[in-house]
């Protein structure tokens, strides 16, 4: 076999990239839509399979550093790689019927493939310069993703949104950096943690390590930076929308568990700033926050993009009780959480996007007798939905399952019992769209017309990995609890 090196999965990323806008430039005409769309599937499925790859070969489970450091090629690292290229390249697939038709198809495919780069990078990134760069990478083309329909006035003032909190959170973010490496003297991981570790660091620290949280916060559509994610998620291209509130979300989270066990480690600098405590309390909100707001909406694009916020407070989760008696299977849990959460709502907001198609429209009562014109899509979102709340028709409720069980046995009882509450309350507009589908009945008739294949492939594809993984969980979870050895050990 050819020795591949270490970062083959981002290379391939980044030349797929760069070969789709190759193809756009020598091939004129619009025949080449559909072209550079399965050019950028397929370079994403090679990039995910050279992640897994690399999984099976045990190449993560001995950590080994790149770029003198500034990056790390590990369990973790491939882990995020795989869920990032899976769900771009359920993006790409379905973006094959979206965006038909539209202009500069090869420019959003190619900021599809920059961003996926980019995400990938920050699951590897080992150096606070690396995370900040990787985080711009990961942000600039999802400003202009989200405005790609230009023509959509909702759109292009999401993405202005979206820009100006992004560059405001970006500019937090840097300034916590720089406050950081001026009380430790680096910017690499493990250097802040020797540094950390070998004399008590003043406020300046603190404010920074603080800082650093807050641009963290952002990535993953938490309180008190979440209130961008609502209107770009409903203003962007629905598989946009998928891709952000999944992949991106996933990214953040992944950066953030690596920066906060290893260069942060709380038993040395919690006498200056207890950020587990800090994390607890925002899981608390955040979650709770995302799902009582889900529960006002009308519009199911909406009502997902509150969901997706709730969600990163059960994710949150991980990170606080790590100052419990933790061991690596409360980090572990919010990784597999994230993993499935990854497929079931890059599902969801891809059925949106095919009820876009075939012009049903966004609301619950537009939703209404939609499983008899399409019983098999509705079945995939039905599945979505379920196992999204929990319930074990998907991977959904195992996920939840291992994370709220870690959880308690590292003595976060209280967090774990405002989880469930609001998992509870998640059923409920959950339920909604699935009565809606199957039990109201429409106000007039209505047909779909004709169906868009690659979307609906997309859907399907979604569908059914949520639901393999309940067979597929133990080495989903076997990786997972491997990573966060890594980072604890």
């Amino acid at each position: 076999m050819v020795e591949l090196p270490p970062l083959a999965p981002q290379y391939a990323l980044g030349l797929v990239a760069l070969l789709v806008l190759a193809v756009d430039a020598v091939w004129p005409g619009d025949r080449r839509e559909d072209v550079v769309g399965a050019i950028a599937a397929a370079g994403t499925l090679v990039a995910t399979g050279l992640a897994v790859w690399f999984i099976w070969a045990g190449t993560g489970g001995d950590a080994f550093s790149v770029f003198d450091g500034a990056l790390m090629v590990d369990n973790l690292s491939l882990f995020f790689t795989v869920l990032v290229g899976s769900v771009a390249t359920l993006v790409s697939v379905a973006s094959i019927d979206y965006v038909r038709g539209e202009s500069h198809v090869a420019e959003y495919y190619a900021l599809v493939l920059l961003a996926t780069t980019g995400m990938s990078v920050l699951a590897a990134a080992n150096s606070l310069a690396t995370v900040f760069i990787a985080v711009e990478l990961v942000s600039l083309p999802s400003y202009a993703l989200v405005a790609y329909l230009k023509h959509n006035q909702d759109s292009v003032e999401a993405s202005l949104k979206y820009f100006l909190v992004g560059a405001l959170s970006s500019a937090v973010m840097v300034y916590g950096i720089s406050l950081v490496y001026g009380a430790t003297g680096s910017l690499r991981l493990p250097a802040i943690a020797e540094a950390v570790s070998s004399e008590p660091l003043g406020g300046v620290f603190g404010v920074g390590v603080v800082m650093v949280l807050g641009g963290f916060l952002f990535k993953t559509a938490s309180v008190p930076f979440h209130f961008w994610a609502p209107e770009a998620y409903e203003g962007a291209p629905a598989p946009i929308s998928a891709f952000l509130s999944s992949a991106s979300k996933a990214a953040g989270f992944a950066a953030a568990f690596r920066v906060f066990t290893v260069a942060f480690p709380l038993d040395a600098v919690s006498g200056t700033v207890n950020w587990a405590l800090l994390v607890a309390v925002l899981a608390a909100v955040t979650m709770t926050l995302g799902n009582f707001a889900a529960a006002r909406q009308e519009s199911v694009k909406r009502m997902l993009a509150y969901s997706s916020i709730g969600h990163a407070g059960y994710v949150l989760i991980g990170l606080a009780a790590l100052s419990g008696n933790a061991d690596d299977l409360v980090l572990a849990g919010s990784m597999t959480h994230l993993f499935v959460y990854g497929f079931m709502n890059t599902g969801a907001f891809l059925f949106v996007a095919l009820a876009e198609q075939w012009e049903v429209g966004e609301t619950f009562e537009d939703y209404r007798g939609l499983a008899a014109k399409a019983p098999v899509a509705s079945l995939a979102m039905t599945v979505f939905m379920f196992s999204l709340a929990g319930i074990p028709v998907g991977a959904g409720f195992l996920s939840k399952y291992f994370l709220f069980a870690s959880a308690i046995d590292a003595g976060f009882v209280w967090l774990v019992a405002i989880a469930v509450v609001n998992s509870a309350l998640s059923l409920y507009f959950y339920s909604r769209v699935v009565k809606a589908m199957w039990a109201d009945s429409p106000e007039s008739e209505f047909s779909l017309g004709s169906t868009p294949t690659a979307l609906y492939v997309a859907v399907l594809a979604a569908a059914v990995v949520t639901v393999g993984l309940l067979a597929a969980f133990d080495p989903v979870t076997d990786t997972a609890v491997s990573a966060a050895h890594l980072l604890l050990g």
